[in-house]
């Protein structure tokens, strides 16, 4: 059997060398003088190493100073009791007074038994705690180790706002010991296992102990900066010259051409991709990282055009996946960027009854009334409905032959003609290129292609990632109370012509 690391090992491999310093107190005496409890916590120090079953402290992550929380499984299985839970709750209240960002590593079983319910409602008082930490805008990070069961994994264990999971790992909510002694059979294999929480949207990666500093800092260094560089000018809102709606709709269509993950690898840096909702639900046609477009960090969501033609079009589960994206920015105080390029959203019973529509409309109120800054990029398609969920930014850049359409021209033109064949006429009275965008105030600039992005597609995506953090850094500038006034008065107005106000409008 694989020998996992302890606490301090843990702290050792994690935290940039000479870095450590605990916070620990001697821990609170709850067992009666000569009792068996007292003989058990006494053999659980001698065997362990440690005082109690989490140690705790602060140090620093590639330079990064963060506090750090971490379980001893070999001190009675990592069990929360009442001094246990002192520990946590306490580091929880120092880093979030100290404004740190906290990086906990639970592995434990759950509930000290030996302790019963006072020990059991210490899960909510620990929550609690976080809860706290994360309403002051700073980041918790989570790594679940072999095993993360119980209570801890039903509270602390699964409030991060990034979540990764040890290779192999046990997390579950039943320990299987317990299922099997309760049932008579087994818990079915490969369920509470890391690699399979990752795909189903539960964690957001697996990843190795040795690589936990490096995408550690990666999130901290997204999460934690605040950067604005100085004089950053916004792409020119020129009109695009020539060419027509058909023709950009065939290009966007292009297979060869560039989507969100070209984007995040030629015009992004410090790219951490995250998994699902966090709540059981992934969709590979949207994309959520965390991402730094030059010195601008973002929360990044973005349709990715490769999923969806190779058969995942967006469904209500891809939509909760941006909504979570539109949480992790609200609570982070970090910039949202989305990005659009889809063919549609999935057309099925199973998206009706899962509540597309409803999606839909909640992306929609979500960005709207988003207190964080956020930019919109139309880089390809943009069809119907799972388009219009992630348009309404504070600003949004069209790419030359990006296009934006309450249906495919196809779709549309069987509304209106019966037939598919006056699909390009249709597109050209409808005013979906990047151009009557512009004109009509639905975008603010345009990223050039030269002439299409499927024929430069690393120099489009670099150009396109310059535009982003131009945008960013004008945003930053703006003072939030004028950015969500200015969001107010666009989208009370797009789209509307010019002229007197319609009788009974009110002032």
């Amino acid at each position: 059997m694989t020998r996992r690391p302890g606490a301090r090992e843990l702290v050792r491999r994690v935290l940039d060398d000479g870095t450590w310093k605990s916070w620990d107190t001697p821990p609170l005496d709850v067992a009666e003088p000569g009792s068996a409890y007292a003989a058990e916590l006494e053999a659980a120090r001698e065997r362990s190493g440690c005082d109690e079953a989490v140690i705790t402290g602060e140090g620093r992550v590639r330079g990064s100073r963060v506090a750090f929380v971490v379980s001893e499984f070999g001190f009675l299985a990592g069990s929360i009791g009442l001094a246990t839970a002192e520990r946590i709750v306490a580091a929880v209240e120092r880093a979030t007074a100290e404004g740190l960002p906290l990086l906990a590593a639970p592995s434990s079983g759950g509930t000290r038994m030996q302790e019963g319910t006072a020990a059991f409602v210490q899960m909510a008082r620990i929550t609690a705690a976080v809860a706290r930490h994360r309403d002051a805008g700073l980041p918790y990070l989570v790594y679940l180790r072999h095993p993360t069961t119980g209570g801890v994994f039903a509270s602390w264990g699964s409030l991060g706002h990034v979540t990764a999971a040890e290779p192999g790992a046990l997390i579950g909510f039943l320990g299987p010991r317990v299922y099997e002694g309760l049932y008579g059979e087994p818990f079915p294999p490969g369920v509470q296992v890391a690699e399979n929480l990752a795909a189903k949207g539960l964690v957001d990666a697996v990843v190795g102990i040795d690589d936990l500093a490096d995408v550690a800092a990666a999130v901290l260094s997204v999460v934690t900066a605040r950067p604005v560089p100085p004089g950053a000018a916004e792409t020119a809102p020129a009109l695009v010259s020539g060419g027509t709606a058909w023709e950009s709709i065939e290009r966007s269509r292009r297979p060869d051409r560039p989507g969100v993950r070209d984007l995040l690898r030629f015009g992004a840096a410090d790219v951490t991709p995250l998994s699902g909702t966090g709540q059981g639900e992934a969709d590979p046609g949207l994309l959520l990282a965390l991402a730094r477009f030059g010195a601008m960090p973002c929360v990044l969501v973005g349709q990715d055009r490769r999923s969806q033609r190779s058969g995942h079009p967006i469904g209500p589960a891809g939509l909760r996946v941006a909504r979570r994206g539109m949480n992790l920015a609200a609570e982070l105080g970090l910039p949202l960027v989305t990005v659009v390029d889809t063919p549609g959203a999935v057309l099925s019973a199973e998206a009706e009854e899962g509540g597309l529509a409803g999606e839909i409309a909640r992306c929609l109120a979500d960005l709207i009334t988003l207190p964080a800054p956020t930019l919109c990029l139309l880089m390809g398609e943009g069809t119907g409905g799972a388009a219009l969920a992630l348009l309404p930014a504070d600003r949004v850049l069209a790419a030359r032959h990006a296009w934006l359409s309450p249906l495919p021209p196809e779709g549309a033109s069987l509304i209106v003609h019966r037939t598919t064949g006056r699909a390009a006429e249709l597109a050209e009275a409808q005013g979906v290129r990047s151009s009557d965008l512009l004109r009509d105030g639905i975008a603010d600039a345009l990223v050039d292609e030269r002439p299409d992005a499927a024929e430069e597609p690393e120099a489009f995506c670099r150009r396109a990632g310059l535009a982003v953090r131009d945008a960013l850094a004008v945003l930053a500038r703006t003072r939030d109370g004028d950015r969500l006034a200015a969001r107010r008065e666009r989208y009370r107005v797009l789209g509307r012509p010019p002229g007197p106000r319609v009788t009974g409008e009110g002032p």
